[in-house]
C-alpha cells in the first residue's frame, strides 16, 4: 500500500500545532503535507528544529532527549562509561571476524571491509528497487558465502548489525536519495512517519516533531533528527540492545497501531527518511538510551 497517496487527518494536527507562529517560521504539520523533495525536505526540518531550539548544535541531536537537561545528561556519560550494549558490540565483532566456510568473512562483502559503510545505510538498490538494510545486506553476505540467512531479530544478527554501525562511529550520517525510485521511497517514509494511526490517532511527528524536547510521563521526547545514528541501541527498557525497527514497533503498539513485520517495506521506507534527516550527525553505536 502506498502511504503517499493516503490522505492525512487534520484534527490532530490542528490541535498539536495550534501555538502561534511568527511569519517565517515553519510550521511542523506542513512538513508532512508538502512534496518538495528530499533536499528540501531536510533543510525545512533543520530550519525547524533550530527555529525550536536556537541554541542547539545539529551535532547536540545526536544525544536525543540527553541534550535537554544537564542532570539526564551527566547520568547519560555515567551510563557510557559501563554500557552494557558493549556486550552486544564484542559479540558482533566475534561474529564478524569468524571464517566462513570457504575463508571468508563478513567485512569481504563490504568495501573497505566495512568501515564508514553504515553512515549511508540504509540504501535504495536501483537492481532490487528497494530500501536495503544493514540486516538484508549482512544476510545477503551469508547467503554469497553459502549460508543460511539469520532470522531477523535475532541475537547473532542484533549483534553483527551493531559491530557494523560501529564502523563508521565518528562519521556523519551520509544517506543518499538519489533517483526517482529512491526519492519515491523517502515520500512513503515521509508519508508513514506523518500519518495517524492506532487508538491514540498519532503519527510519528506527533511526538518526536510536534512535542520534541518536552516531557511524557517523567521522559522527555527526543527530536526525530539523530534518532537513527545511535542504533542499533542498549535501552534500559528493554535490557538489551535492538534495532531501529524494533523502536518503530515499540511505538506502534503504543499508539494502538498493529505494528508491521521487521524490515517490512514500510518500515525500510521509514527508516530510509528518518536517517536521511540525520545527515551530518554523527555515528554512534551502540547508543544507550532510557
Amino acid at each position: 500500500m502506498k502511504y503517499a497517496k493516503r490522505i492525512l487527518s487534520l484534527s490532530l494536527g490542528l490541535a498539536l500545532g495550534s501555538a502561534a507562529l511568527s511569519a517565517n517560521a515553519i510550521d511542523w504539520w506542513q512538513l508532512g503535507n508538502t512534496k518538495v523533495g528530499p533536499q528540501k525536505t531536510l533543510q525545512e526540518f533543520h530550519q525547524y528544529f533550530k527555529e525550536q531550539f536556537p541554541k542547539m548544535s545539529l551535532e547536540q541531536y545526536a544525544l536525543g532527549s540527553y541534550a535537554f537537561n544537564k542532570q539526564d545528561y551527566e547520568q547519560y556519560q555515567q551510563a557510557l562509561q559501563f554500557n552494557p550494549g558493549d556486550l552486544t558490540l564484542s559479540q558482533g565483532k566475534k561474529l564478524w571476524d569468524s571464517k566462513f566456510p570457504d575463508g571468508k568473512t563478513y567485512a569481504s562483502c563490504f568495501p573497505d571491509g566495512g568501515k564508514g559503510v553504515a553512515a549511508g545505510y540504509p540504501y535504495y538498490s536501483d537492481k532490487t528497487h528497494q530500501v536495503v538494510t544493514a540486516a538484508m545486506r549482512i544476510n545477503a553476505c551469508r547467503v554469497d558465502n553459502h549460508l543460511a540467512p539469520l532470522q531477523l531479530g535475532s541475537s547473532d544478527l542484533i549483534a553483527l548489525e551493531t559491530y557494523f554501525g560501529s564502523l563508521s562511529n565518528g562519521m556523519p550520517t551520509d544517506v543518499k536519495v538519489e533517483g526517482p525510485g529512491a526519492v519515491r521511497a523517502f515520500e512513503e517514509g515521509k508519508a508513514y512517519y506523518f500519518m495517524h494511526r492506532g487508538q491514540l490517532n498519532f503519527s510519528c511527528a506527533s511526538c518526536h516533531v510536534a512535542y520534541a524536547g518536552k516531557y511524557l510521563r517523567g521522559q522527555i521526547i527526543s527530536p526525530v533528527l539523530g534518532q537513527s545514528a545511535h542504533f542499533p541501541t542498549y535501552r534500559a527498557s528493554w535490557s538489551a540492545v535492538n534495532t531501529f525497527e524494533k523502536r518503530f514497533q515499540g511505538c506502534d503498539k503504543k499508539v494502538g497501531a498493529a505494528p508491521q513485520k521487521l524490515d517490512s517495506p514500510e518500515y525500510r521506507d521509514l527508516a530510509y527518511f528518518m536517517s536521511y534527516l540525520s545527515n551530518g550527525i554523527k555515528m554512534n553505536v551502540p547508543g544507550y538510551r532510557p
